[in-house]
């Protein structure tokens, strides 16, 4: 009854042709404190004040509002003592993502929470997963073109993080910074890991688990201002990394 309602309610807002419910409620792993994601698919202009309008409590941003790009806005909202997350999904620029991403193509982008970034093609990851509630989306597979192209260039972006923070934060004990490149690149392997695999992400939640990558928290969990420390954890992250992916090649 509960998705019925919002569902109902999101699908009557002018121009949105679809509404899916993503996150973990979708895939079933989540909890019974679990957020409940909702995504309104619109053609053309979608005004945020038709979703104030409802009169539900929350904060409702403005298209563009979380950084532009794919992932371009959304509300908070609390729904009936539930958390309720609607993110903005404009049709147009998901049918792109989803051509181009079956051509093999496709971009990076900053997002707040996310370590690395996300790729343009998460449009298309919550295409495959999401759970359509209301409307007609497509649900495809993960294509061969994205599936070759993908994991170098996520392994050169690993490469060149940890090559940075060996050259700009070790010798000068720079543990936080260290720390950080460490996480980020851990997060750079592990889409290349999935990508190799041919798995839809769509967000670094589990990302790590999901790539065989949890035990760089030993090596993050080792580290001080020591730059011989720092350099040896650079180092056994690289090493982790290579193996990882070369056990996945296989």
């Amino acid at each position: 009854m509960f998705l019925a309602h919002i569902a109902g309610r999101l699908a009557g807002l002018p121009t949105v042709h679809a509404v899916t419910l993503g996150g973990s409620r979708a895939q079933g792993t989540h909890t019974p404190d679990s957020d409940w994601d909702f995504a309104v698919y619109y053609r053309g202009d979608f005004a945020p004040a038709d979703l104030r309008a409802v009169g539900w409590a929350g904060e409702v941003s403005e298209v563009g509002g979380w950084g532009g790009g794919v992932f371009n806005g959304g509300a908070w909202l609390v729904i009936d003592d539930r958390h309720v997350d609607v993110h903005y999904r404009d049709l147009d620029v998901v049918e792109h993502e989803l051509a181009e991403a079956r051509q093999g193509r496709f971009h990076w982008e900053p997002l707040m929470f996310h370590l690395a970034g996300i790729p343009s093609y998460l449009v298309v990851a919550e295409l495959a997963v999401n759970q359509v509630l209301h409307g007609a989306l497509p649900c495809p597979a993960y294509p061969g073109a994205l599936r070759r192209a993908a994991p170098p260039i996520w392994r050169d972006r690993a490469t060149m993080t940890l090559h940075y923070a060996r050259n700009a934060y070790v010798r000068r004990g720079q543990a936080t910074e260290v720390a950080g490149a460490l996480a980020t690149a851990a997060a750079e392997t592990a889409h290349a890991v999935l990508a190799a695999r041919g798995e839809w992400v769509t967000n670094e939640k589990r990302l790590l688990e999901r790539a065989g990558l949890r035990s760089v928290d030993e090596i993050v969990g080792g580290l001080t201002t020591d730059p011989a420390v720092l350099a040896r954890a650079v180092d056994a992250a690289r090493e982790l990394f290579a193996t990882v992916s070369a056990g996945d090649a296989a």
